[in-house]
């Protein structure tokens, strides 16, 4: 994963877009911290599943709402149900 200042991807921000759409990924920083990273987007949102890094809990991108448990997601992902 490649870092650029807030500043590249603003003045750059194209070219960065582009590689994105080519599969790259992004760390953004603003004075030198790290504060948001760019990727490309899965077509399927469940697949988006992330773990919260050092919480062993799940948790669902911004924006999708879902009613099942961890457990019956994790089980959907395994191809067990």
């Amino acid at each position: 994963m490649k870092t650029i200042s807030q500043r590249e991807l603003r003045n750059d921000s194209g070219q960065v877009m582009r590689e994105v759409q080519r599969g790259a990924s992004f760390r953004v920083t603003s004075r030198g911290v790290p504060v948001a990273r760019l990727t490309p987007l899965l077509e399927d949102s469940l697949a988006e599943l992330t773990l919260r890094e050092g919480t062993g809990v799940m948790e669902f991108p911004p924006g999708l709402l879902r009613t099942e448990t961890t457990g019956e997601a994790l089980a959907e992902l395994r191809g067990e149900r």
